[in-house]
């Protein structure tokens, strides 16, 4: 745990300036995909978030974090997240278009990556041992926003992966004492009925669903109340133990 609370203090005080840069570029590009979109906007925050998946693997895993065990197989799976962005651009996947859907969820996430150093600090953290607004977690929680807010085709392959990002990440609630991640694992729940519940849509729309979309759907929503129950007991759990130290 101090090796891994070690490198992001590390991390933080060396990249602040980027990190400001980052949410700033972010907080721009957004605000013109909601009311200037434009093929150049959309290209632009295709090329934004390579970079910014490249900016996690190569400075956060392969630079600050190389003291912690399989920083290199992480920094790999940014990596490939970083090449499918730049796929999306190559092959014009994921348009980046305005759906009109899940306006709310889409803000909440948008804005959650600005919750992470406030839920640091009401924790008792300090700068530079907090979380930040450009670490993994946190870009996982945009990049979702993102994909709710703008990608009408959600290119299920990144959505996977993320998802599973999620998922993993509540395990570091326990194993490096950072709760802050409850908000991205949680964020996922919905995310991620959203995103297959279209994807079942499109599919059964050709006619070569077995089981029935209906039966999907059904089996879509039971699995994420299963999961959220998960989450809460979880989350319930962590708050016992906190409230016992």
């Amino acid at each position: 745990m101090e090796v891994f609370w070690n490198t992001i203090a590390d991390y933080n005080a060396a990249t602040w300036p980027f990190q400001i840069a980052f949410v700033v570029i972010a907080a721009v590009l957004t605000l013109l995909l909601y009311f200037r979109p434009s093929r150049g906007v959309r290209i632009a925050m295709k090329v934004f978030m390579a970079v910014l998946n490249f900016w996690i693997a190569a400075v956060y895993y392969m630079i600050y974090c190389e003291p912690r065990e399989y920083h290199d197989m992480l920094a790999l799976f940014w990596v490939v997240m970083g090449c499918i962005w730049i796929y999306d651009l190559a092959v014009k996947h994921a348009s980046l278009a305005r759906t009109g859907h899940h306006t709310w969820l889409a803000l909440l996430l948008f804005l959650m990556p600005l919750l992470y150093p406030l839920f640091s600090l009401a924790m008792g953290r300090t700068f530079p041992m907090m979380t930040s607004p450009v670490m993994p977690c946190s870009v996982v929680v945009f990049t979702i926003g993102l994909m709710v807010a703008f990608s009408e085709r959600v290119n299920m392959i990144l959505a996977m992966m993320l998802c599973h990002w999620a998922f993993i990440g509540l395990s570091k609630v326990y194993f490096f004492g950072i709760p802050e991640d409850y908000l991205m694992a949680c964020s996922v729940v919905p995310a991620l009925y959203f995103f297959l519940r279209e994807y079942i849509a499109s599919v059964g729309n050709h006619g070569v669903s077995k089981p029935s979309p209906r039966v999907l759907r059904a089996l879509l929503l039971v699995l994420c109340l299963i999961v959220a129950l998960i989450f809460i007991y979880t989350l319930c759990r962590q708050l016992e133990l906190f409230i016992d130290m």
